[in-house]
């Protein structure tokens, strides 16, 4: 049953996947992905690689090869059960795809395993995944603007993201950030992000740490009259954060527990009665950012 969900979930996003995957960065981790099977099946490059098959073929896996991708997929599907969006899902896979790749192909030859891992690092600094441009109501906050709107109107609750553009969670997290603001903006209940890792300040004035070692980022915080109401994730006392999955039940959970006014319900569109006109310029539309 669960393998099935996956593959329902997988087919009713893949036009999404596909408009995702053909952006160049993806393109680029796909083909570095797959190296070693397209290195190790590959007619006249397999012929010249060494093999521990007892039937001498280099163009199949040894035991050994299989061993590893086999540990490698229990490590995907471990590591997935945690992940809430098709990006981070494929991004998971294509992670430890690399992974594996590094460790293959030093078994094989520690020349081949040197490049490709200078490659893998060569690719990490100088290729950063595409930021999330699509629709919100989310304002952006500086060092200097974050103050004075979050006590400007002690009516308004704020939920405030602060993240990193560096942070592979924080832009898996943006498309779900950006779907809640879409939903449930309104008067009484406002959403805001702030780059800690732009402005070290904030980071430390609101005691949310940029290291990767922290795993903090990205981190929700809950202000009602320019105080802080609730944190999620929170953090022991070893300054290290407390597991929690960033899904958009869990959000409205948390946020219905912390305050006494829970998250506006999404209105949906009533249907016209037979022979009653609709009405015209009720609903105002509103801008993008």
């Amino acid at each position: 049953m669960a393998l099935l969900t996956t593959l329902f979930a997988f087919l009713y996003h893949l036009p999404q996947v596909y408009k995702w995957l053909l952006k160049p960065y993806y393109v680029a981790s796909l083909f570095m992905s797959i190296a070693f099977l397209a290195v190790r099946k590959t007619p006249g490059i397999c012929d010249q690689l060494n093999t521990q098959r007892e039937d001498g073929n280099p163009c199949d896996f040894d035991w050994r090869e299989v061993e590893i991708l086999m540990f490698l997929s229990a490590i995907v599907m471990m590591k997935n059960r945690r992940a809430i969006t098709v990006e981070q899902h494929l991004g998971n896979i294509i992670l430890f795809s690399k992974v594996a790749n590094v460790i293959l192909f030093f078994r094989l030859d520690i020349r081949i395993g040197l490049l490709y891992l200078t490659l893998c690092i060569v690719f990490l600094m100088t290729c950063k995944p595409p930021l999330y441009m699509g629709p919100e109501y989310i304002k952006y906050f500086s060092d200097k603007t974050i103050d004075d709107e979050l006590d400007r109107d002690p009516r308004v609750t704020w939920i405030v993201e602060f993240f990193a553009n560096w942070s592979p969670e924080c832009q898996s997290f943006a498309s779900v950030y950006a779907d809640l603001s879409l939903k449930y903006n309104c008067a009484g209940l406002k959403f805001g992000k702030v780059d800690i890792g732009r402005y070290g300040e904030v980071s430390k004035k609101y005691k949310v740490s940029a290291s990767p070692l922290s795993k903090q980022l990205p981190s929700l915080v809950l202000f009602q009259g320019g105080k802080e109401v609730m944190r999620r994730p929170q953090v022991d006392k070893k300054g290290r954060a407390v597991s929690w999955s960033f899904t958009e039940e869990n959000i409205i959970r948390e946020q219905a527990h912390a305050v006494a006014v829970p998250l506006p319900v999404p209105e949906e569109d009533e249907p016209e009665q037979p022979g009653t006109p609709a009405e015209e310029g009720v609903v105002e539309s509103k801008k993008d950012k």
